[in-house]
């Protein structure tokens, strides 16, 4: 079984063709991470609560999982490894762990500031603070997408935003708990995604006991069947 653990302002249905395609050869399982979509929510959250969560859709559908997480999942799913879940293999896609000091932008108290302005009817001004302070979008950008047609969607995960900067409080790598996870451990980025994110990928790689790395050619930070190549490859070659 593979299950599907999504990034910020994702919901079970991102990535519906990619897991329709792996479908074909394997039984996928994706889920709205708490506060997203059908997802129900508690009044306090801790990252710890999420892994509750990811071992919960574990067991409802079997022993172990091959665990693939995109973006800030996959900082989700390496967590949830290193906590000892029954994940028999991981995939991390483009995690945005920073080598730089310089990169690493969000500060300490960036979940608190988005679930201010959340609580206090501003869920619009959460998603531009999200997208500026976590994720660096220029702000002509954030300007020109207050009008786009997905922004309501948006909106209804503002508070959600909130876990993701909890999940990345730190940016650089997490040095600490690489160690523990023993599993065998693909980590990919998209050829297009920021420059970046392929050094990230090769660093944690050779940092993991049973880490490798690639880069998807022609995609950026998206999770598309072009993936699944790469993806069936590894793990065909660790059942071998």
């Amino acid at each position: 079984m593979i299950v599907l653990v999504a990034g910020a302002f994702n919901d079970h249905n991102t990535g519906a063709e990619f897991a329709a395609e792996l479908s074909a050869s394997y039984t996928v399982v994706t889920y709205d991470r708490r506060g997203r979509g059908v997802s129900g929510d508690a009044a306090h959250y801790a990252p710890v609560r999420e892994i509750e969560d990811l071992a919960a859709v574990i067991g409802a559908h079997g022993d172990t999982a091959i665990a693939i997480g995109f973006s800030s999942g996959a900082s989700l799913a390496l967590m949830a490894a290193a906590a000892a879940l029954p994940i028999s293999k991981l995939v991390l896609i483009d995690a945005p762990w920073m080598l730089s000091e310089a990169r690493v932008r969000p500060d300490p108290e960036l979940a608190a500031r988005l679930r201010s302005l959340v609580k206090a009817g501003n869920p619009g001004e959460a998603v531009e603070l999200f997208q500026r302070d976590y994720v660096g979008i220029p702000e002509d950008v954030i300007v020109h997408m207050r009008n786009a047609p997905f922004r309501p969607f948006l909106e209804k995960m503002a508070l959600s935003t909130s876990y993701d900067a909890e999940i990345m409080r730190d940016l650089r790598l997490p040095n600490d708990i690489l160690p523990n996870v023993t599993q065998p451990v693909l980590v990919l980025t998209g050829e297009k995604s920021p420059p970046w994110m392929a050094e990230t990928a090769a660093t944690i790689a050779k940092k993991l006991p049973e880490g490798e790395s690639d880069i998807v050619a022609g995609i950026g930070h998206d999770l598309v069947p072009a993936i699944i190549p790469y993806l069936t490859d590894f793990l065909e070659r660790q059942r071998s």
